[in-house]
């Protein structure tokens, strides 16, 4: 059947956290794309639940990180990570981290590693995704289609040709877009259309974070009152037996649980009986569970796509890359992918972009796909290999002993693996086309601790300014150029760029440790707030422009 094309900028294969971020990323800008998502809404499964402070900050240049906060866990709810040998049993080491409440009162005097306006959120991707369909529907030119599966594309020189049909009844769809972007995870089909193959190990196999593992969904009225110590978001059993975890989902009564399967046992259907009785071995106790859903996933992957961009056609999350969920990487991975992309493609498609733009995307994202892989999988092969003593559980001495030598190890995990400013804050752009360096060198790349410098390519460093208002909250939404001097000719490179189409907003901000923050006079801001150029007078700011929006050197 023949049908009329719908035209749009953009067309989204994907409606998850990924595609309907970048639908909200081009909505804001006034560009037009269509989402396009097979199943009939939005997740019904709990899949990720650590919102890093990055993400957070995403969220809130877009207007609604105060309502992610509010959702999730009560506002008062620790969100604590804890090792027991079972749930019901020892504790074994326990991370203490704040709730909702308390991490917005700690940003504001948030500094050094964790300078930021917003800390980690722990909230289930099944609260945040609706949100983000809501923000995304709420621009005009965005148009939302979940129960659409695409089928296949064909691109030219002049944009892409994509095809879908409704899951159920109805006649198929064709789109022609300027540009195609890939959010539709781990099977991608824009990724094998393309042909375009994933680098790295797959499956690895450990004793925990490693092979299948079965997720249960579950309500439980009563578990709390089974479970000991104070209460916390995540919880892992370490035993003999088998390895799992468990996260809180709203703080009281429903969690999501991860047993790792044994050798043997590793198939797809597993029994409700069969899930009772791994739950029951967690707690160690009977406490009876009510399944709301479930699921068997793979541990073990450490996967990025050889390429991230064909032509017009792009990708972005679990299309481009797969991760051991250690640290909560990928959901968050994801988010900063299209952050990094949905501002090049609004150039692109309101014609002040140069065609390095595209180019820079890959340049940018890939190698943080492979450092963000490589990191998760240090994280687990850390604690995956780690395997409980036998005697873990005895009581006495040797028990006692067992349990001292398991704490230091977990206590010390849990600080490598939940206090990662460094990943969340370290990314940088450094060989980037549309970065202009100035010869200083970043601090090196770390996991738990973060320097903030504004050497080009890094993310701008923050900082709470004399009025009380957050710096990242004063960026404009297109490119910005922070005046850190009383220099009127800084006016002028506003006048130069809106003579160029490229949005720019000139933010004077004469303060002095401003200024020795961020070592110099000017420094350009892009959209993602990335450093592009900083420099000490406006006419090296102006001639730095073109390049940063993508069109080549002066």
């Amino acid at each position: 059947m023949t049908t009329t094309p719908i035209s749009t900028d953009v067309v989204i294969v994907g409606g998850g956290p990924a595609g309907l971020t970048l639908a909200i990323e081009l909505g804001r800008q006034g560009v037009s794309c269509l989402v396009l998502d097979a199943k009939p809404s939005t997740t019904t499964h709990p899949q990720a639940n650590a919102t890093q402070s990055r993400t957070m900050e995403h969220f809130r240049r877009l207007g609604f990180a105060d309502e992610i906060r509010g959702m999730g866990l009560p506002p008062d709810y620790p969100t604590d990570v804890v090792y027991f040998t079972r749930f019901s049993a020892h504790e074994l080491a326990r991370l203490r981290l704040p709730s909702a409440v308390e991490a917005a009162e700690l940003a504001r005097r948030s500094g050094g590693s964790w300078s930021t306006p917003e800390l980690p959120h722990r909230c289930s991707q099944l609260f945040i995704e609706p949100v983000l369909r809501r923000h995304a529907k709420g621009y005009p030119g965005v148009d939302v289609r979940f129960g659409w599966l695409a089928t296949g594309f064909e691109q030219d020189g002049e944009g892409v040709t994509l095809y879908a049909r409704p899951v159920g009844d109805g006649s198929p769809l064709t789109v022609r877009a300027r540009y195609l972007v890939g959010c539709d995870g781990a099977r991608s089909m824009v990724r094998r259309h393309l042909g375009i193959g994933m680098a790295g190990e797959s499956r690895i196999v450990r004793e925990f974070m490693g092979g299948k593992v079965h997720a249960t969904y579950l309500r439980a009225p009563r578990l709390y009152d089974r479970i000991r110590g104070d209460r916390a978001w995540m919880y892992f059993a370490f035993n003999a037996d088998r390895r799992s975890v468990m996260m809180a989902i709203d703080g009281t009564d429903t969690f999501v649980f991860h047993a790792q399967l044994k050798p043997g046992e590793e198939q797809d259907e597993i029994s409700d009986a069969w899930a009772q009785a791994m739950f029951d071995e967690a707690l160690g106790a009977p406490c009876p569970i009510e399944k709301i859903s479930a699921s068997t996933w793979h541990a073990g992957h450490m996967l990025v796509a050889q390429r991230y961009v064909a032509g017009r056609v792009l990708l972005a999350g679990d299309a481009a890359h797969l991760f051991t969920p250690t640290g909560g990487l990928g959901y968050n991975t994801a988010i900063d992918d299209v952050a990094n992309l949905g501002w090049k493609l609004a150039a692109l498609a309101q014609g002040w972009g140069g065609p390095a733009l595209l180019e820079s995307y890959e340049a940018e994202r890939r190698p943080v796909g492979l450092r963000n892989t490589a990191m998760a999988r240090g994280f687990a092969d850390h604690i995956g290999h780690f395997r409980p003593d036998p005697k873990l559980e005895e009581a006495g001495a040797e028990g006692d002993d067992a349990r001292r030598h398991a704490a230091a190890f977990l206590s010390g995990h849990l600080r490598q693996e939940f206090n990662i400013p460094g990943i969340t804050f370290g990314v940088r752009y450094d060989e980037s086309p549309i970065v202009v360096g100035d010869g200083s060198r970043p601090p090196a790349d770390a996991i738990n601790t973060y320097e903030p410098t504004a050497c080009p390519g890094g993310r701008a460093p923050h900082c709470w300014l004399p009025d009380g208002s957050s710096l990242f909250d004063q960026f404009g939404p297109g490119f910005t150029l922070l005046v850190m001097k009383d220099d009127p000719a800084a006016l002028q490179v506003g006048h130069a760029a809106a003579g160029l189409g490229i949005p720019l907003t000139v933010l004077s901000l004469p303060y002095a440790s401003l200024r020795a923050m961020y070592e110099a006079d000017f420094a350009l801001v892009r959209p993602d707030q990335h450093i592009a150029w900083r420099g000490n007078s406006a006419a090296a700011a102006l001639a730095a422009l073109p390049r940063t929006a993508g069109h080549g050197a002066p």
